[in-house]
């Protein structure tokens, strides 16, 4: 069956780039894209038409929420309260019981995916929170992920989580990291185990990867098997470093080096790595010490960066710049990392980050971030059928509503979308051929059960945290709310303070 889709621009590929034509058509048949340009000569089975929209490539996500967002309990909190959201050494010794029921953490992913599909993305990388977990992920719910992946029609790389080590705070305040090798040989090999099963699954729309949690938490030995299993499997890695200030200096303590040099002198970095977020690097401003060029090694080992905005600038950090990475000659591919999963707040974010540190325009433009969320995640994956419109390739695509009153006048379709525009502007997405959503809305699937089921699980996984809590402050305290929080209010009666 020949489908051909119609809209008022359509982002093709010529080989070398994306490009822009306008009035323009793709026309696709099963799961492939067959021509894109203007007046296919032959009969097609079913014609649709976007209207005064975008079609574009739709966008891969390498580092996807893959449960339900944790961070809005995170980013707020003062330096004074960080330290209360990790769990305490006496969680660790009471045994550390899981949180969720099965049920529970299956329901995260459908969660979560279909709120990935609904802001655009048609191949999504996850990644998902420790915090709540008993330790990491387990195979059970990454096969219960793998399930609804395929139902909903999502392309994904999935892989179970596993650790060594886990960031942890003692009586006196101080972090520390606990230590248990066997939780994270068990892991790796589970991880192992679900690769071998699922990679390749659902007719090729579930493949596997290795998804270690943080550098710091992870023994060189593990480290070593991790790299060892990702080129005797041929699937790509995901590993958390160069992200923070405990994580450097525990690193550094340790060996004497910046993360990224310790994963260099291990063999880990690699084509087939990719690292969120890696911005705490050799030079960074709040880098307080380490040598060297950790860029050049990113760039010698053709390892990609995989680079989350949003997230890290809500925490007051950036890549020191986007511009300068790619002019190293580093692979950056974006991930949301947190809620909304919506790749136009984060290119918006990352051009503005990008060009505050940079401290101009060229290299950080809307148009760079694009081919980030696209072209240059793919070439990660090592697909050069994903992240772009061009005969051959797969027909993942979406449709961005033009038409909106938000929108505002129309200029260059690209800087329209991301200056304008959110991840409630996709009206299609299809993906391997098949429409998964439209008019924002995703067949067979109750959005407003799903809605009242993820707040459930947000509020157990909200209490969950005074349990782990190493000063047990009570719920006022260690989530402040915004504002004072009354029963009633009269202006003429209040005693307001100096604030």
């Amino acid at each position: 069956m020949k489908t051909k889709l119609k809209g008022r621009y359509v982002i093709g590929y010529d080989g070398c780039d994306h490009v822009i034509l306008e009035n323009a058509e793709i026309v696709y048949e099963k799961d492939t894209i067959l021509y894109v340009g203007k007046n296919y000569p032959e009969e097609v089975d079913e014609v649709m038409d976007a209207g005064n929209a975008i079609i574009s490539p739709g966008f891969i996500d390498l580092n996807a929420l893959g449960d339900i967002d944790h961070d809005i309990l995170h980013f707020e909190a003062g330096a004074d309260r960080q330290k209360n959201l990790l769990w305490s050494e006496n969680y660790i010794k009471s045994g550390h019981p899981e949180l969720m029921t099965e049920e529970e953490e299956a329901f995260k992913s459908l969660y979560a995916y279909s709120q990935l599909i609904l802001h655009g993305v048609t191949t999504a990388m996850p990644i998902t929170s420790v915090f709540y977990k008993s330790w990491a992920e387990t195979y059970d719910e990454l096969a219960a992920a793998a399930d609804h992946a395929a139902g909903l029609g999502l392309r994904i790389y999935l892989g179970p989580s596993f650790q060594s080590g886990m960031r942890v705070v003692q009586p006196d305040g101080k972090i520390k990291l606990h230590w248990d090798e066997r939780a994270g040989e068990a892991g790796l090999r589970k991880a192992v185990e679900f690769v071998e099963k699922f990679d390749g699954a659902h007719e090729g729309m579930v493949r596997g990867m290795l998804a270690p949690e943080r550098i710091e938490s992870q023994t060189a030995d593990q480290l070593k098997q991790i790299k060892y299993y990702s080129e005797k499997l041929n699937v790509p890695i995901k590993l958390h470093a160069a992200q923070g200030s405990f994580e450097f200096s525990t690193i550094w303590e340790a060996h004497h080096v910046t993360p990224i040099r310790y994963l260099y002198d291990l063999g880990f970095l690699g084509p087939r790595t990719g690292i969120p977020h890696a911005h705490f690097i050799s030079g960074y401003s709040k880098a307080k010490y380490g040598q060297g060029d950790d860029l050049a090694l990113l760039a010698e080992t053709n390892t990609t960066v995989i680079h989350c905005p949003l997230i890290i600038g809500r925490h007051g950090e950036a890549l020191e710049s986007f511009a300068k990475y790619k002019r190293a000659g580093i692979n950056i591919a974006l991930g949301t990392d947190t809620f909304p999963p919506d790749m136009f707040q984060n290119v918006r974010t990352g051009s503005m980050l990008s060009r505050l540190a940079a401290g101009e325009t060229e290299g950080s433009v809307y148009a760079d971030f694009f081919r980030s969320a696209t072209l240059d995640a793919a070439a990660f994956l090592g697909r050069n059928d994903l992240g772009r419109i061009a005969a051959g390739a797969k027909a993942d695509i979406i449709a961005i509503d033009l038409d909106g009153f938000h929108m505002g006048v129309i200029d260059d379709p690209i800087r329209t979308m991301f200056v304008s525009g959110s991840g409630r502007d996709v009206k299609l997405s299809i993906i391997n051929g098949k429409v998964v959503m439209k008019d924002q809305i995703i067949p067979d699937l109750d959005l407003t059960e799903i809605k009242y089921k993820g707040q459930q699980y947000f509020n157990k996984m909200r209490r969950g945290y005074m349990e782990r809590d190493y000063q047990e402050l009570p719920e006022n305290e260690l989530f402040k709310p915004s504002f004072k929080v009354v029963e009633s209010v009269s202006a003429t009666e209040a005693i307001c303070e100096n604030k």
